[in-house]
């Protein structure tokens, strides 16, 4: 069903939204097309609607399903590549789920699947900040913390393909409950959900009158996001300053343990707290420089931002 058409198409599949793109041979994304997931409902559903958004990002790119030469899936949770089988996804409610074999009936295309970090991993390896390295690790800090390793060229993820979890690896023993059941998980206090916590945290443990951050918030806890304690912090309020310089520590403690173990070339932080720069990079940095093992080797992991943002895992699916 393969063939050496300069097109294929990525799909990433995620909790709340299905975006697909279709990627030519210098990895653009020239069209795309997306819906939402609308979990919980039926397999045969969540595949006919990646079905139709697939034609019609092939339709936007002015294409025929001819010139497409398979199709890539990213998604979150334990997948196997070579069976097409996502064995379990929490996010999406789903076990077992032969995705390959449901979609190349609807497509009838070659259809490759992958954990959505290592797609998003293979994307910054191909088309972002980790272009032109032999080893990268790409980390993903949204509701969890996400991991993808690129060895030699390819991705990492264990003979069970359930590698690459980096999120949960303890950092603080009997330390929070993660949400995959263990305590002191590094995504329990390194995800977005975990500063979006902190800061919850730190408001309730202030004078309500005097909350700077509260303020941000239009005065409702509810609405305080991940940006939150950056422009409390950027402003010169203290406890920002505070929740910020804890929430740096628990991440570069994890950081350092991935250098330590992996000496990628490129380690490239992804997610919307990401899109904070060097306001979280510099004192990241800082940290890691000091305590990673290899402080006094001529050569030294690059820590950057990720370039691509959401269409790393696009691009990484469609070229798997």
């Amino acid at each position: 069903m393969a063939s050496n058409n300069d097109y294929r198409v990525g799909i990433d599949l995620g909790g709340t939204n299905i975006v697909a793109g279709v990627v030519d041979k210098d990895f653009n994304i020239i069209a795309r097309a997306e819906c939402k997931t609308a979990i919980p409902r039926p397999e045969s559903d969540v595949c006919d609607s990646m079905a139709e958004i697939v034609k019609k990002a092939v339709k936007k790119a002015k294409l025929k399903m001819d010139d497409i030469a398979y199709v890539g899936i990213g998604v979150p949770g334990a997948v196997n590549p070579v069976s097409g089988i996502i064995e379990t996804s929490p996010n999406l409610l789903f076990k077992n789920w032969d995705v390959r074999t449901m979609m190349q009936e609807r497509l009838n295309k070659f259809i490759k699947i992958e954990n959505d970090a290592n797609a998003a991993a293979l994307g910054e390896f191909l088309a972002g900040s980790a272009k032109g390295c032999k080893n990268a690790v790409c980390i993903t800090l949204g509701t969890g913390v996400g991991g993808g390793i690129i060895i030699d060229g390819k991705i990492y993820s264990g003979s069970n393909f359930a590698g690459a979890e980096l999120g949960h690896m303890v950092i603080v023993k009997d330390g929070k409950e993660c949400g995959c059941g263990r305590k002191g998980c590094w995504e329990a206090y390194a995800s977005a959900t975990a500063l979006i916590n902190m800061t919850k945290d730190a408001i309730k443990n202030e004078k309500a009158e005097f909350s700077y951050m509260l303020k941000l918030a239009d005065g409702d806890i509810n609405n305080v996001n991940g940006k939150t304690p950056f422009d409390a912090m950027l402003a010169g309020d203290y406890t920002g300053k505070a929740v910020i310089d804890e929430y740096v520590s628990y991440l570069a403690c994890g950081l350092v343990n991935v250098i330590n173990i992996f000496q990628p070339d490129v380690l490239c932080i992804g997610g919307g707290v990401s899109k904070q720069g060097e306001n979280l990079l510099a004192p990241v940095r800082a940290i890691v420089e000091q305590e990673r093992i290899t402080k006094h080797n001529d050569k030294q992991t690059q820590i950057c931002a990720a370039t691509l943002g959401n269409d790393a895992g696009i691009i990484g699916a469609a070229c798997l």
